[in-house]
């Protein structure tokens, strides 16, 4: 019975990482479904932009659709290190409780434990790389002549979306 209180000292832990993990999710979801949002628009945009001739400005969509799908990989990938991460403090808890039962369970738990942390670590280490080159893609477009040149067409659909706000 003295084992009780010492397997919920050492849920604390994990299910701390359990919580940390979730938010990290979170916040990779949001930015992972704001970039898909973009791709979506660029990719409708280029379309637009080659069925009406406009080559230069297709080929800077495409640019642009490039540099966001090098980013969003690097979010799936913290997206996929957390979530196993997040996976793995879960199943920490569950063999520290089968560890009140079987002496392996707590090696194992442990085991996992560390490895649940180090896959952690990794997916902020893809966060971090995300980070660092987040605003690349709108610097680029500014400084690409190809979406400084749209000419009339350009201004005629910015008015149309304009007036229909």
């Amino acid at each position: 019975m003295n084992e009780i209180p010492r397997l919920f000292q050492a849920f604390v832990a994990p299910a701390i990482f359990v919580s940390a993990s979730a938010l990290l999710l979170l916040s990779l979801n949001v930015r992972l479904m704001g970039m898909v949002s973009r791709l979506r628009q660029y990719l409708h945009d280029k379309h637009a932009a080659a069925k009406q001739g406009r080559f230069a400005e297709a080929d800077g969509y495409a640019a642009q659709i490039a540099s966001i799908e090098r980013r969003a990989e690097l979010i799936r990938r913290a997206f996929l290190f957390t979530l196993v991460a997040a996976a793995g403090t879960i199943i920490t808890c569950l063999l520290l409780g089968l560890g009140l039962y079987w002496s392996l369970a707590e090696v194992l738990a442990a085991a996992v434990f560390v490895g649940s942390i180090l896959s952690l670590l990794w997916g902020t280490v893809y966060y971090l790389l995300e980070v660092r080159v987040a605003l690349s893609s709108v610097r680029d477009e500014a400084a690409d002549a190809r979406f400084m040149d749209l000419g009339s067409e350009a201004s005629t659909v910015v008015e149309r979306r304009s007036s229909s706000l």
